[in-house]
C-alpha cells in the first residue's frame, strides 16, 4: 500500500488522473484518492469518476460516486456535487450542498437544478436562514418560473401565433384521394384533432380551438368544439384545455371552471383531468389541486372518479403526499369501484409515491391484485395494477426482491406479468447487464397464444438499456433480432421499446426501421410502430419523419384506428411547436427525472393494447405524455433573474473524458443568443467572457453573474 501511495501520487501529479483511478479500485482503496486531488486536476479525476460508475457494477458505482461527491465539495464544485446528490437520490448530500454554501444566487441556482429535476423538496431553516430569501428559492424550486421561461423563449424564437391541426396535417401537400376521406368516421377524427392541438400548442396558452379570443365568446365556439366530441371524448377535450394553459396555474384554473359547472360527466371528468395536467410539475403552497379534485374522488359517476384520482397522479406526482394516499388507498381495497377506477388509482399512487418503496402502498396494490376474479386478470385494465406497483421501486433496484417474491404468489394468468413489470422498473435507467440478458432470455421463449408477459420483457429491456449510449446502441441491435426471430405479441412491443430508446431523438437506423413496421401486415405491430415515430420525433418537427407521417396518412385514409395514430403521431413531433422534449434525462444525459421516466413508462405499458385502451374509451392515458414534457432550451437569466441575452455557442457534445489538455468540448458549432433550443446530445458554452454561469451546465435556466476580471477591449 505504501508503493500505491506514491503511484498514485506520480500519476496525479503527471496528468494520468484514470490511472490512479482505476488501480485505487483495483486495491479496492478510493479513499486515499481525495487527499491526491487538487485545484488542477479535480474536475478531470471527477469527470472520469462519474463516467466510469455507469459501467461498475454495484455497490462499486455508488461508492466511486461519492468519493466524486466529497472532491466535488471539498473545492466548493457545488452545481456538480448537487447532481450526484440528485444521481444518487440522497437528500442528506442535497441538504449539505445548501447548508455548505453561503451565496444566495448559487443557492437559486441549485433550485433551478432541483426543479428541472422534478423533485418535490421543502427548504428549511438550515439551509437557508433569511425567510424572505427562502420564500425566493422554494418558488424557484417551485418550479413558477417555468411557464413566463417558457414564454419568453416562444416569443423570442416568434412562434406564438397558435397553430391549427390543420397546419399540422398539411394535407394540401398529399395527392387528391385522402382529403376525401368520406369513410372516415368523424367523433375518431375531432378526438385527434384535439390531441393534436393540445400538444401542439401545450404551454402557450392560446390555441384556435379550445381558447378563443373575448370578442368571439357571444358565439361561443370553445364549447362548441367540446361537443364536436362524442361522450368520452369529450373528456379529452376538456382536458385539452389544461394542457394548453400548461405550467400556468391561475390562468388555466380560471378557464377550465365554466366546465365544473357542466351537466355532463364526460366534461366534468375532462375538467379535473385538466386541472392535474395544468398543476404537473408546479408546486404550491396552497395545493389548488388538491383542493379541487379531493372532493370528486368519492363520487358515484366512474369517469368523473377517473378524471380526479387521474388528475391528482399528474399534478403531484414524484411528491409522496400523505394526504393523496390516505385519499386514494381506500378505493383499492372498495368491493364496489369499477376495474377501471381501481386501476387509475394504482397508477396514480405510483406516480405520487415513484421510487418511494412505500410499504403501505404497495400492500395496497398487492391486496388490490389478489382480489381481482378470475374474469378481471385478463383484462387489459388489470396489467396497470402490476404497473402502479412497479413504479414504486423505479430505479431502486435490488429493494424490490421483497415484493417480487410476493408476486410470485398470485394467480398464473398474472404472475409473470406482475414479475417482468417490477423487475423492468426496478432496474430503469440503471444499464444492469445481467437484467438485460434476463429480459432478452425471457423473450426467447415461443409461447401459445395469450401470454401477456412478454410486452414488458422487451420494455424491459429498453428501460435498462437507455443509461448510457454503448448500452443503447447494443440494445437497439438486440432488438432487431426480436423482430426476426420473436412471436407476434414480442413484435408489437418491440417498436414501443425502440421508441422509448431514442425519445424525442430521432436517430436514421432507428427512424428506418419504424418506417419499416409502420406498413407491417400485423395492425398492431403498424400502430405502435407509428406511435413511437411520433415519440422519437417529440417537439423535433423533424421533416424527415413529419413526410412518413403525412404519406402514411394517405396510405391509412379508410382506416379510422390507424389513421388516428398517425395522427396522434404528428400531434407529438410537432410537441410545442418544437420547444418540447420529452426525454427523461438531462444535465447532459447525466440525470434521470423519475417522474418523466414514470410518464413515459405509463404511456408505453398502454399502448400494449392499444385496441383496448387508447382506441377504446381510454385515449386519455395520451396524456401522461404531460409528465415528460420540458422545454429543450437553454435560458440566461442576471441576478435578478430576469432574462439576459448573451452569445452562446451549441454544438454536437463531444466526450472528453480522459483525454489529455484541454480539449474541446463541442463540435460543429454555431453561434447564437440565448434564450436557445437545444437537440438531443448537444451542449452549449458562452461565447462571452463577461458573464461567468453559476452552473458548469448550461441548460434549462441558468444564472449569469458578470465576470469582474472582465475587460473590454477598446
Amino acid at each position: 500500500m505504501v508503493l500505491v501511495g506514491q503511484i498514485v501520487a506520480f500519476h496525479m501529479k503527471h496528468n494520468a488522473e484514470p490511472e490512479a483511478v482505476d488501480l485505487l479500485m483495483e486495491v479496492e482503496d478510493l479513499d486515499l484518492l481525495v487527499e491526491h486531488v487538487d485545484n488542477a486536476n479535480y474536475k478531470r479525476t471527477c469527470l472520469y469518476l462519474t463516467s466510469s460508475a455507469k459501467y461498475l457494477p454495484g455497490p462499486d458505482d455508488l461508492l466511486v460516486l461519492d468519493i466524486a461527491y466529497a472532491i466535488y465539495m471539498k473545492f466548493e464544485e457545488f452545481p456538480r456535487a448537487l447532481q450526484i446528490a440528485l444521481y444518487l437520490d440522497n437528500m442528506q448530500y442535497v441538504k449539505q450542498v445548501f447548508t455548505s454554501c453561503n451565496d444566495l444566487q448559487k443557492k437559486q441556482q441549485f433550485c433551478f437544478i432541483l426543479a428541472r429535476h422534478g423533485i418535490t423538496f421543502k427548504l428549511d431553516n438550515e439551509m437557508c436562514p433569511e425567510d424572505e430569501e427562502r420564500e425566493v428559492l422554494q418558488e424557484i424550486v417551485n418550479n413558477t418560473k417555468l411557464n413566463e421561461g417558457y414564454l419568453t423563449l416562444a416569443r423570442d424564437i416568434e412562434v406564438m401565433e397558435p397553430k391549427s391541426p390543420e397546419d399540422i396535417y398539411k394535407a394540401h401537400l398529399l395527392d387528391g384521394r385522402s382529403s376525401g376521406g368520406g369513410s372516415v368516421d368523424s367523433a375518431r377524427q375531432n378526438l385527434a384533432a384535439t390531441f393534436v392541438n393540445a400538444f401542439v400548442n401545450a404551454g402557450f396558452g392560446q390555441d384556435k380551438l379550445m381558447t378563443v379570443p373575448l370578442e368571439a365568446s357571444s358565439g361561443g365556439s370553445s364549447t362548441s368544439w367540446l361537443f364536436k366530441n362524442k361522450d368520452h371524448g369529450k373528456a379529452s377535450a376538456a382536458a385539452s384545455l389544461g394542457m394548453i394553459l400548461l405550467w400556468d396555474v391561475d390562468s388555466g384554473l380560471a378557464q377550465l371552471d365554466k366546465y365544473f359547472h357542466s351537466t355532463d360527466t364526460h366534461v366534468i371528468a375532462g375538467a379535473l383531468l385538466g386541472v392535474g395536467i395544468v398543476n404537473c410539475g408546479i408546486k404550491n403552497e396552497y395545493d389548488p389541486a388538491l383542493a379541487l379534485l379531493a372532493d370528486y374522488i368519492d363520487k358515484e359517476d366512474s369517469y368523473i372518479r377517473i378524471g380526479a384520482i387521474m388528475g391528482l397522479g399528474l399534478a403531484y406526482a414524484g411528491s409522496q403526499n400523505e394526504q393523496i394516499r390516505s385519499k386514494l388507498t381506500p378505493i383499492l381495497g372498495d368491493a364496489k369501484a369499477s376495474l377501471d377506477v381501481i386501476a387509475f388509482t394504482a397508477v396514480s399512487l405510483g406516480l405520487v409515491y415513484v421510487g418511494s418503496c412505500n410499504e403501505e402502498v404497495a400492500q395496497a396494490i398487492i391486496f388490490a391484485l389478489m382480489d381481482r376474479s378470475e374474469s378481471e386478470l385478463g383484462e387489459p385494465l388489470t396489467r396497470l395494477l402490476s404497473l402502479g406497483l412497479g413504479l414504486l421501486y423505479l430505479g431502486k433496484q435490488e429493494n424490490v426482491e421483497a415484493t417480487a417474491e410476493v408476486s410470485k404468489t398470485f394467480n398464473e394468468k398474472i404472475r409473470k406479468h406482475c414479475d417482468m413489470t417490477l423487475l423492468s422498473c426496478a432496474y430503469a435507467g440503471t444499464g444492469n447487464v445481467l437484467k438485460v440478458q434476463h429480459f432478452l432470455g425471457q423473450c426467447a421463449q415461443h409461447l401459445e397464444k395469450g401470454e401477456t408477459y412478454q410486452g414488458p420483457a422487451v420494455l424491459g429491456i429498453a428501460m435498462v438499456a437507455m443509461a448510457e449510449e454503448l448500452g443503447l446502441e447494443m440494445a437497439i441491435r438486440s432488438l432487431e433480432h426480436l423482430l426476426q426471430y420473436g412471436e407476434q405479441n414480442i413484435r408489437r412491443a418491440v417498436p414501443l421499446a425502440l421508441g422509448l430508446l431514442c425519445i424525442s431523438n430521432p436517430k436514421v437506423n432507428v427512424m428506418d426501421t419504424l418506417s419499416r413496421l409502420s406498413h407491417d401486415a400485423d395492425t398492431e405491430v403498424a400502430m405502435a410502430a407509428i406511435i413511437s415515430l411520433g415519440l422519437i420525433g417529440a417537439g423535433t418537427n423533424n421533416a424527415r419523419i413529419a413526410g412518413m407521417l403525412r404519406n402514411l396518412s394517405s396510405y391509412y385514409y379508410k382506416d379510422a384506428s390507424l389513421l388516428f395514430c398517425v395522427r396522434i403521431a404528428q400531434g407529438l413531433v410537432h410537441l410545442g411547436k418544437g420547444l418540447l422534449t420529452l426525454a427523461p434525462y438531462h444535465s447532459e444525459r447525466f440525470l434521470l427525472s423519475p417522474t418523466a421516466l414514470a410518464g413515459l413508462v405509463t404511456l408505453l405499458h398502454a399502448c400494449l393494447d392499444m385496441k383496448a385502451l387508447i382506441l377504446g374509451k381510454y385515449h386519455y392515458v395520451l396524456y401522461f405524455l404531460v409528465l415528460a414534457m420540458q422545454p429543450r432550451m437553454l435560458m440566461t437569466v442576471d441576478e435578478n433573474l430576469k432574462p439576459l441575452s448573451v452569445p452562446v455557442r451549441v454544438g454536437q457534445a463531444v466526450d472528453v473524458v480522459g483525454q489529455a489538455g484541454r480539449p474541446k468540448t463541442i463540435t460543429g458549432f454555431q453561434t447564437h443568443s440565448t434564450p436557445v433550443l437545444l437537440s438531443a446530445g448537444d451542449r452549449a458554452e458562452l461565447a462571452t467572457e463577461k458573464y461567468v454561469p453559476l452552473s458548469p451546465i448550461l441548460e434549462g435556466f441558468v444564472i449569469l453573474k458578470e465576470n469582474p476580471e472582465f475587460r473590454e477591449d477598446n
